[in-house]
């Protein structure tokens, strides 16, 4: 198994050891910075760590010719389970608003149904430029809610939220538009 493919299923693992951060009650009563308790801590802290395996692992693969099959399949996999179990955590901390995290999860649902017609026809369907804009502006306003603002105003934050959502709404329809010969064909 190569480097990048190791990367990914790491950043696979970290997300229920995330979940499981949270359920821990005496991590829940020891206080940190930006006012957040020691779950809440390691979550984001994970969460960036993880995050940052989504960006060494696509610069390794490339840099060193390491690009498999299973790589351009599971890594879009492995972002969306991040994103998501980030989202939904917020959202129970009234961080994001519900319709929010449905556009996301909608935008997943969409995303991954194309590609799995296109493995259907024999084909993998690489994260496009646009779809890892929208990764980067998503992990970037995740992280600043996951750490309160890192102490800025709450505006910061939900601004940086709308740009993620913008873009996801927007990847979404490119990745429909792109692929909607694969779309048609399978209907």
């Amino acid at each position: 198994m190569t480097l990048p493919n190791k990367l990914t299923l790491s950043r696979m693992v970290a997300i229920p050891i995330m979940v499981i951060l949270l359920v821990i009650e005496p991590l829940k009563e020891i206080k940190t910075i930006f006012d957040l308790n020691l779950a809440q801590l390691l979550f984001a802290i994970l969460f960036v760590l993880a995050s940052f395996t989504d960006f060494l692992d696509g610069y390794l693969a490339r840099k060193h010719n390491l690009v498999t099959t299973f790589g351009k399949f599971t890594d879009p996999i492995a972002d969306k389970l991040l994103v998501l179990t980030a989202f939904l955590y917020l959202q129970t901390e009234l961080k994001v608003l519900w319709w929010m995290t449905l556009i996301v999860v909608a935008r997943e649902f969409i995303v991954t149904g194309i590609r799995l017609l296109a493995v259907e026809k024999g084909e993998v369907i690489a994260a496009s430029k646009f779809g890892k804009l929208k990764m980067a502006t998503t992990v970037v306003a995740l992280t600043v809610l996951l750490f309160n603002n890192f102490g800025l105003d709450q505006l910061f934050g939900d601004i940086l939220l709308w740009v993620a959502i913008l873009f996801t709404v927007l990847s979404g329809v490119e990745y429909f538009y792109k692929n909607r010969a694969i779309i048609f064909e399978s209907i």
